[in-house]
C-alpha cells in the first residue's frame, strides 16, 4: 500500500474522482483540494447529501448516483474514490467502491481503517491510506 508506481499509476490513469466528504466550506481541506483536483483538469463529483453544489459542481448523495452521473457524463465511471470522511465510514465506502467496480480509493491524511483496506485490496481495489492527494500531486508535477 502506498507504493509510489501505484500512486502515480492512480494520478495518472485516473480521469474522474468521486469526493465522498468534500465540504463547500472554503477553509476545509476537502474543499481546497477538490478545488485543485478540479483546475488540474479531472472531473470531481462531490459526494456530501448535506449540500447541493460546491464550485458550481452537483454533489451527489452517494457513490450510486455519483456512479451514475459519471457513466451519463462519460460513458465510463469512477475512476478513484478519495475520501474525506472519518475512518468508521471507510467500511460502508469500501462495500460501495467494490460493488461498483471502482479501481482505485485513495483515504486522506488520518483515514485509517486496514480492515477495510484489505478487504478492498483482496477484491482488486488498488488503495492508498492515510496519505494527500494534493501533496503528491503537486510532487509528482515538480518531477
Amino acid at each position: 500500500m502506498n507504493e509510489p508506481e501505484v500512486i502515480e499509476e492512480m494520478l495518472h490513469k485516473s480521469r474522474t474522482i468521486a469526493v465522498p466528504g468534500m465540504s463547500d466550506k472554503t477553509w476545509r481541506a476537502s474543499y481546497n483540494i477538490g478545488r485543485y483536483l478540479h483546475e488540474q483538469g479531472y472531473r470531481v463529483l462531490p459526494v456530501n447529501p448535506a449540500i447541493e453544489s460546491v464550485l458550481g459542481l452537483k454533489s451527489y448523495p452517494d457513490l450510486d448516483a455519483a456512479q451514475a452521473a459519471a457513466i451519463e457524463q462519460t460513458g465510463k465511471g469512477i475512476d478513484l474514490v478519495d475520501v474525506f470522511r472519518a475512518s468508521e465510514f471507510v467500511p460502508a465506502i469500501v462495500d460501495d467502491v467494490i460493488r461498483l467496480g471502482i479501481p482505485y480509493l485513495w483515504l486522506q491524511d488520518d483515514v485509517i481503517h486496514d480492515e477495510a483496506v484489505a478487504r478492498a485490496e483482496a477484491a482488486g481495489v488498488k488503495c492508498v491510506q492515510n496519505d494527500c492527494i494534493f501533496r503528491r500531486h503537486a510532487a509528482m508535477a515538480e518531477d
